[in-house]
């Protein structure tokens, strides 16, 4: 037992040493700031006359979980823009971030640093990781010159690696390959920089090894951004014009608008316009964010800034305008164009009378959220509502998240869907829409296939980089998933990358599930849109006692009709309580039923106050019991509770 304790206490104690190496390694490093609290006051109050060639617009971009958050504390911490131990993730400013311990909005940090005695303006961007919030990564790159590509010393380079370092190339970026976590006893540094040659032909010499959380390499890291990334390319002699690349809503200032400066200067009292609305705003408060907003009195071109306009409508601000001043007309920046929705679901309130209050919290999320689409929709089943674009599954799920958590809101999510485009040849049809093809997302629209000329469905291009041991089983997934493979790489000898043509529909609800437990959480998925291709389609409809139910029709894949019926046939009885009569659950395409399931009716027991006697008592009660619920059969409705409708519908 006293050794027991000893062995205890020896790694206490060992343990302490290495979180005190740790501290004061970082302390070290700290400690060598460039910019003191006086200098920053200097440059304040002379911010706007920072030469461009001392300005750098960069951003930081990786795979989930590659240390893009902790790099950029390190950053802050470095340059004196938040003190040492402020906690981890500062930019990760939003509850659902810290909960899910990911990067869902792209966050915008001006620092300075000193180099070779020259004070350099930093505009830095930590954008997300995850491919479902790709909008924010290509957003933000409009406004930098180039980029530091995180990639994860122990996992090597990923699929979303690949995805953001082409996002990266097609804008001519300059790119600053940055090789982390080479503190952890696992990783293998040599290996992945080998990986980075032969994917990206980055020179092995280029790559930069450090710990983000150690700190260790990263004041080279600011070095080799000011050395490689070039100073933003801007005019200070024309006319203001800016980009609108990011905004939020204040509750007393209303939207605040991000912009990042291409010609001219902004200073307070300015009255500045909007290219695609034409109104005029006067500007009341410029401000740079160090995380936390500092007041300035001018901005100049090369930099960004947040400006208070007081626009109190949030559908004014919309990402990618262009600002220009009053009677100074200017041609649109064009740099920047949302993307485009994937994944499209109802939104309902949980009760009618808070539909004002529901519309009101949509509207503000969708100002911070540009890639989101809205337009209005309805069900007999859950009232009015909105019908939801989102990019992906786990956009989805962290918009509604933010729902509850900023707003209060208690919105009913409906089932993810996609948009389908069919081609008419009814002439009827055609001449009463204007058009021969609709983009149909609600089932309960899709016509009769007697009208339907032809189907198409959205696919993807997906990138998976797994392991080799798994590459059967992720090859049988995909198989069944309607995949079909276009390429196969091998990165290395234990390392494959695999290109697939997959159906949208088949991957937004639990495609990167299934991946990562068959492949134990090594393999990584990445897609991009692929277009609308020919396919066969089918209305899935569910009858209850042979009478259709709208609310709870699908349009599936004719391949997938019958497993998909089979499920929610087998829901339905689980959700649907007894009733007074039997309960047919059928699920049909066209005439054609391809599952059943029955739930059996309340049954009274009529002979339970006989005692004895004539069996012909007993057979006459059972007989008048029968004629009564097969009359009832033929007049009652099916009562289906609201309750019954959320859970079916719902994810």
């Amino acid at each position: 037992m006293l050794k027991t304790i000893s062995i205890s206490l020896w790694k206490l104690k060992n343990n302490h040493c290495i979180l005190n190496l740790r501290l004061s390694t970082r302390r070290r490093l700290l400690s060598t700031a460039t910019i003191d609290s006086n200098s920053n006051n200097d440059l304040f109050n002379d911010f706007a006359n920072i030469p461009v060639e001392r300005i750098r617009n960069f951003s930081i971009i990786a795979h989930v979980d590659h240390g893009k958050s902790t790099l950029a504390d390190r950053l802050l911490e470095l340059t004196g823009a938040i003190k040492a131990n402020s906690g981890s993730q500062v930019l990760d400013s939003l509850q659902v971030e810290r909960e899910r311990g990911i990067t869902v909005k792209a966050q915008t940090v001006s620092i300075f640093h000193r180099y070779k005695n020259e004070t350099f303006l930093l505009n830095l961007i930590d954008t997300p990781g995850h491919v479902d919030f790709s909008n924010e990564v290509s957003r933000s790159l409009a406004a930098c010159d180039g980029v530091i590509l995180l990639v994860d010393a122990c996992h090597g380079v990923q699929a979303q690696t690949v995805a953001n370092y082409q996002l990266a190339r097609t804008r001519n970026l300059a790119v600053v390959p940055v090789l982390n976590k080479i503190d952890i006893k696992h990783a293998a540094p040599e290996k992945v920089i080998k990986d980075l040659k032969n994917l990206f032909s980055i020179d092995p010499e280029a790559v930069l090894k450090i710990s983000a959380k150690l700190g260790t390499g990263v004041p080279q890291v600011l070095d080799r951004v000011i050395e490689v990334i070039p100073p933003p390319k801007v005019d200070r002699n024309s006319p203001f014009r800016a980009l609108l690349f990011d905004s939020w809503f204040d509750r007393y200032r209303g939207a605040l608008n991000l912009i990042y400066l291409l010609n001219g200067k902004l200073e307070v009292g300015q009255d500045v316009q909007l290219l695609s609305t034409k109104k005029v705003y006067p500007v009341k408060s410029i401000s740079i964010l160090r995380p936390a907003e500092t007041d300035v009195k001018c901005i100049s071109a090369g930099q960004v800034g947040l400006i208070a306009v007081n626009m109190r409508n949030s559908k004014e601000s919309v990402i990618g305008d262009t600002f220009h001043l009053k009677n100074e007309p200017c041609d649109a920046v064009g740099s920047f164009k949302p993307q485009q929705p994937m994944v499209y679901a109802g939104v309902f309130p949980s009760d009618q009378s808070k539909h004002v209050a529901l519309r009101s919290a949509i509207d503000k999320l969708i100002l911070n959220d540009s890639a989101v689409t809205m337009k209005v929709d309805s069900s007999p089943a859950l009232g009015q509502g909105w019908r939801l674009g989102f990019l992906g599954l786990l956009h989805m799920e962290v918009f509604c998240q933010r729902l509850e958590q900023e707003f209060g809101a208690e919105p009913i999510i409906t089932a993810p869907s996609v948009t389908y485009r069919i081609v008419l040849k009814n002439p009827k049809m055609i001449k009463q829409m204007g058009t021969d093809t609709m983009e149909i997302s609600n089932a309960a629209l899709f016509p009769e296939p007697i009208n339907i000329k032809e189907y198409y469905e959205p696919l993807v291009k997906g990138t998976i980089i797994t392991p080799t041991e798994y590459v059967g089983q992720i090859i049988s997934l995909c198989v069944e998933r309607r995949g079909v493979q276009e390429s196969s790489i091998n990165i290395d000898n234990d390392r494959i990358l695999m290109n697939y043509v997959l159906p949208l529909s088949e991957i937004i609800l639990d495609f990167n599930d299934r991946l990562k437990s068959i492949s134990s959480g090594y393999a990584s998925f990445n897609y991009e849109d692929y277009g609308y291709h020919l396919t066969n389609l089918v209305r899935l409809d569910i009858h209850l006692n042979g009478r259709p139910v709208d609310e709870l029709c699908r349009i599936v894949h004719v391949s997938k009709a019958k497993d998909i019926g089979r499920d929610m046939a087998v829901k339905l009885k689980e959700t649907i309580p007894k009733q007074m009569v039997q309960i047919a659950i059928q699920a049909c395409v066209g005439s054609k039923v391809l599952a059943r399931e029955t739930i059996k009716a309340y049954r009274k027991d009529v002979t339970a106050k006989l005692y004895g006697g004539d069996v012909t008592r007993r057979m006459k009660l059972l007989r008048q019991q029968a004629e009564g619920k097969k009359k009832m059969r033929q007049i009652a409705n099916i009562n289906v509770p609201h309750e019954t409708f959320i859970n079916v519908l719902k994810r």
